[in-house]
């Protein structure tokens, strides 16, 4: 109980941190609806080739699309943790009796509650351009794409605790992001991709999140890929947040 009252005191005040300047957070929706607006248009004639079925572009597009929000927005999020650390903000917390996991916890869920509604912004954005969305299937993805925020997140967090600057941070993290999403078949289905991409992607744990994605907005909540992409970033997201947790503890 007392993990769970420092973690929501945490939560709080990280969310009211973010409200104080909401530009942020619609500022980030630019990239996504830009490829809602200008890319996903580029996809519609290619409709009947494998992985991607005539008429079906946009509910393949966007579960990719949602997926590449929640591993690119999270990723960079370490930078505000650079900035408190220098300013001293975590030394305070840290001489305080609050857990070091509500410290971290406090940030993740923050980060992950202003995905999810991104998420859901960017698919009521969608509609018109012919998105179904299956209710049910819809709710339980929000999940998924926390687990994902949670693990870039932490991720991010881990590096910020390890520089402490912001110079090698922006290149490593681009280093971690971009080979992962473009072995995920975020963009554009796997299946177009030569067998050596293929077979190298099953290595990717961001891929059968992605695949999950799509299932899930199909309706097909009980399919092995629903539960692969579940149990894989679960499992990973614990791993990094351990690990982050790890890294916090050590500049006590």
């Amino acid at each position: 109980m007392k993990l769970l009252r420092e973690t929501k005191l945490m939560f709080i005040r990280n969310l009211r941190q973010t409200l104080r300047s909401p530009v942020f957070i619609f500022v980030s929706l630019f990239q996504p609806l830009l490829y809602l607006f200008l890319f996903m248009p580029l996809l519609n004639n290619l409709g009947g080739v494998p992985g991607l079925p005539a008429g079906k572009t946009v509910q393949i597009f966007i579960p990719g699309l949602l997926v590449m929000m929640a591993l690119f927005g999270s990723a960079f999020v370490g930078f505000n943790l650079i900035d408190d650390i220098r300013s001293g903000v975590i030394e305070r917390f840290l001489v305080t009796p609050v857990s070091r996991s509500a410290i971290l916890w406090g940030r993740v869920l923050r980060d992950a509650v202003i995905l999810d509604v991104q998420c859901i912004l960017i698919t009521l954005v969608a509609i018109p351009f012919g998105l179904t969305v299956n209710l049910g299937g819809f709710l339980l993805s929000l999940l998924l794409y926390a687990f994902v925020s949670i693990t870039m997140a932490s991720t991010s967090y881990s590096f910020a605790l390890i520089y402490k600057i912001e110079d090698p941070l922006a290149p490593t993290l681009n280093m971690i992001t971009l080979p992962l999403s473009l072995l995920s078949g975020i963009i554009l289905p796997l299946a177009l991709a030569p067998l050596w991409i293929q077979d190298t992607a099953k290595f990717n744990p961001f891929s059968y999140a992605v695949n999950a994605s799509r299932a899930l907005f199909a309706g097909n909540w009980q399919s092995w890929e629903v539960v692969a992409g579940f149990v894989i970033m679960f499992v990973l997201m614990v791993v990094i947040f351990s690990w982050s947790l790890s890294s916090l503890k050590k500049i006590d």
